[in-house]
């Protein structure tokens, strides 16, 4: 069961005009939540971060926080799975095909759920692969834009290549994945790129923050040079849906000694714990 401008509906009945600027601009955003024992991760967060997406394209959001909560939560209620992934999708609407803003237009409102796999235990175990791209995407990458083909084409050379994530580096600093956010362990210490308009402010990059602050490991948030990345003791990738995962293999070359390191452990650790404890409070 899906949402669609107000009603739920089977996927399979869901229908969009071809003139909806989505389809013919690329012109919205989305929103990714995970979903644990039927309960919305992080939700206000979430919510804050489709909120500077809007402000990004200047579309008044359709709902409040309350309203949103609601109809997740009708949206969980309808699909089966205790662990779900929603899909929320706006746009900017109808209206016949011009660049400039149309007037009057009501939003297009469509949300989904997925089932949600956490990242297998092997795949902790061993780590996962990547390569590195030049990342030549536009300069607001901080709106999660549903205009994606840059990502996509980037994240295709990393599956053509064999490998999990594209880490991506702009003018001689690391960014983030294709399709995730990126963390550097170099001598004990975590580095971060900072949050800005090159990257997109990742809601599981902001609890690495909080638990790595939290269990005093050595942190360190600015711009991360290449050349930090390529010589780097450990790499994270982290999303909502993948969680946090150690890169043990760049660019053919091992990552430290080629293992899933210390820190990642001990992150992984700290993750599942802060995630348990969150869904029995929900409880």
């Amino acid at each position: 069961m899906i949402y669609l401008n107000g009603r739920f509906m089977p996927l399979e009945e869901a229908t969009i005009p071809v003139l909806d600027r989505g389809f013919i601009f690329g012109d919205g955003i989305y929103e990714v939540i995970p979903v644990y024992s039927r309960r919305p991760f992080r939700l206000a967060e979430h919510l804050r971060r489709l909120q500077n997406s809007l402000d990004g394209i200047q579309l008044k959001n359709p709902h409040s926080d309350a309203e949103w909560g609601q109809l997740l939560q009708q949206l969980i209620d309808r699909n089966e799975g205790e662990d779900q992934y929603l899909y929320l999708h706006i746009t900017r609407g109808v209206a016949k095909r011009d660049h400039a803003f149309p007037k009057n237009v009501t939003p297009t409102v469509f949300m989904m759920s997925s089932p949600l796999t956490p990242p297998a235990a092997e795949l902790k175990a061993s780590g996962v692969t990547a390569i590195t791209a030049q990342d030549n995407r536009w300069l607001r990458c901080d709106i999660k834009a549903i205009s994606l083909l840059p990502n996509v084409l980037l994240r295709q050379q990393a599956v053509a290549a064999g490998t999990m994530e594209a880490v991506l580096v702009r003018d001689g600093f690391m960014t983030e994945g294709s399709a995730s956010n990126i963390f550097v362990v170099q001598n004990g210490t975590v580095l971060a790129p900072p949050k800005n308009n090159l990257m997109l402010p990742g809601i599981t990059y902001d609890l690495i923050l909080e638990l790595a602050a939290a269990d005093h490991i050595p942190l360190k948030v600015g711009p991360v040079p290449e050349a930090a990345l390529r010589s780097a003791n450990e790499i994270w990738l982290t999303s909502s849906t993948r969680e946090v995962l150690p890169i043990t293999v760049l660019d053919g070359q091992p990552v430290g000694n080629g293992q899933p390191g210390p820190l990642f452990k001990r992150m992984d650790a700290l993750y599942q714990s802060y995630k348990a404890t969150v869904m029995r409070k929900a409880d």
